[in-house]
């Protein structure tokens, strides 16, 4: 897929209402729970062919696993202290372009005040003009962590052995842009 670097020079907007910013963890050794974050915000400014700022912000009470419990439980002391830590963030430091579809973005990612280093695996959906005259870009990535390496290390053992949560969180990100005028 090409397409034309100064149609894509600017800032862009997250469109919330066709972005997913969602996770996975293996739970009780045996299956995943996949989740999203329901409250976030984000541009990108394109400054050239190699050239982004990407900045994204998410409310971590926004949590969703469809089970009230369980996201009581992750918004606690015990996972992401919601009340003390309302926001997680992510800003980009480095892009390395594979190809016209796919692209390493680097950026830190900050947890509970702790900030490190993170590779997104991103894949360039298109760039398109919508029904309504907006330009628009998709993209879908994914990066996978240890939650441990940002204070989340709450578990319980199992009888059988192993641990109730997993250590590795899977992050997924599909994300339409509207290019702002």
């Amino acid at each position: 897929m090409s397409y034309d670097i100064e149609t894509v020079r600017g800032t862009w907007t997250i469109d919330k209402d066709h972005s997913v910013i969602g996770f996975s963890a293996t739970h009780a050794m045996v299956t995943k729970v996949r989740g999203t974050f329901d409250d976030f915000a984000g541009t990108v400014t394109v400054n050239g062919a190699d050239d982004a700022d990407v900045n994204v912000t998410i409310q971590t009470a926004s949590i969703d696993t469809r089970q009230e419990g369980r996201d009581q439980h992750l918004r606690s002391a015990d996972f992401f202290d919601a009340d003390n830590f309302p926001e997680m963030t992510f800003r980009s430091t480095g892009i390395r372009i594979k190809d016209d579809e796919e692209f390493v973005l680097t950026g830190d990612l900050t947890i509970k005040d702790v900030t490190k280093s993170v590779d997104v695996q991103v894949e360039v959906g298109g760039v398109q003009t919508d029904a309504y005259g907006n330009l628009r870009a998709g993209f879908e990535g994914g990066v996978t962590i240890s939650r441990k390496d940002w204070g989340l290390t709450w578990n319980v053992g199992l009888e059988a052995g192993g641990f109730l949560v997993s250590d590795k969180i899977k992050i997924t990100l599909d994300v339409s842009l509207i290019k702002d005028a």
